[in-house]
């Protein structure tokens, strides 16, 4: 079941700062979310950007430039390393009466971890590889999930420090029986704080593969948060939540789709045409669902270069051209 642990895979979306650190990279494509009304070159001139440019050295910068455009509630800027020395940049926002993802607030509670807990899971995140192949930490958080089930669900949901709740979020997958954490996990994808919605979604992810390998152990999933979080400014909510659903509509469950429709088709349109292929990949996969295509057809119709005319159908639009601004 186990896939690579969040923390500790090559990062999905690297800081500019630390991109950036080795030598200035060059911006190699840009990719846009959340853009309903405001246009691409818009933010473009805001931010006196383009391709071919060098790398900003300021993320909180340029997302504050962005944020002062007119009609935009928030921004969040990421840059992807790494082909040569290149990057690809997403440039996420969310307008003013578009979709909204409401997270709970921070909760203030005094729940804390046990310090075995937070110890281990600190020297899970630095260890080799080969100590994480051995099966030392997955047993030991096992155990601890099983020891400490309350105490983790109470610092999970009440406690104030946002890393005891992403520990918590992590170990909680490890529970002996899965169908008593996955409530829990789910309450993980609604926290203000990222991390936490990211050890969430790789635990929910991990179960959902689980879930569809030995469907007798009845692991159902709700997908409406995955689906919300196609809205979200933070790209790595948007990616996650993409995995999940690829896994929950592998058997083409047409309530999921169906939901997907209705909740987040123009999300899922908007990341299926970004120019980065790597990132686009997965979207256009759900698009193509949406549009009626088995997994081979899409694949065919996305090697022929034929993204547009896919998601056109996905959209009930005639032909492949995008609506006008």
């Amino acid at each position: 079941m186990r896939r690579n642990h969040p923390l500790k895979r090559t990062a999905l979306v690297a800081t500019l700062a630390s991109v950036a650190a080795a030598q200035t990279p060059h911006i190699r494509d840009i990719d846009f979310y959340g853009l309903q009304k405001i246009a691409p070159e818009k933010i473009l001139r805001a931010l006196k950007l383009q391709v071919g440019d060098a790398l900003p050295g300021s993320k909180g910068d340029l997302e504050d430039q962005v944020a002062e455009i007119s009609g935009v509630v928030q921004a969040r800027v990421e840059a992807v390393c790494c082909e040569g020395p290149d990057i690809s940049l997403f440039i996420g926002i969310e307008e003013k009466g578009g979709p909204h993802v409401a997270f709970r607030s921070a909760p203030a509670g005094d729940a804390t971890l046990p310090e075995e807990v937070t110890a281990t899971y600190h020297r899970f995140q630095t260890a080799g590889k080969a100590t994480l192949d051995s099966g030392i930490y997955p047993e030991q958080f096992t155990a601890f999930a099983g020891k400490h089930l309350d105490v983790l669900r109470q610092v999970l949901r009440t406690g104030s420090e946002p890393e005891e709740r992403a520990i918590a979020a992590a170990v909680l997958e490890y529970a002996p029986n899965h169908k008593d954490v996955i409530a829990d996990l789910q309450y993980a994808l609604q926290d203000p704080e990222e991390s936490v919605r990211a050890n969430g979604l790789h635990a929910l992810g991990d179960i959902a593969v689980l879930g569809v390998r030995q469907p007798k152990l009845g692991l159902k999933i709700a997908p409406t948060w995955f689906i919300e979080l196609l809205n979200s400014a933070v790209l790595n909510d948007r990616m996650q939540a993409t995995d999940a659903l690829i896994t929950l509509t592998d058997g083409g469950d047409r309530t999921v789709l169906d939901q997907m429709r209705e909740r987040a088709l123009p999300a899922l349109a908007e990341m299926a045409r970004w120019p980065n292929l790597r990132y686009a990949l997965r979207p256009f996969l759900l698009v193509g669902r949406l549009a009626g295509l088995t997994d081979e057809e899409a694949q065919r119709r996305w090697s022929a270069g034929e993204r547009e005319p896919v998601i056109a159908q996905a959209l009930g639009r005639p032909g492949g051209r995008r609506k006008a601004r």
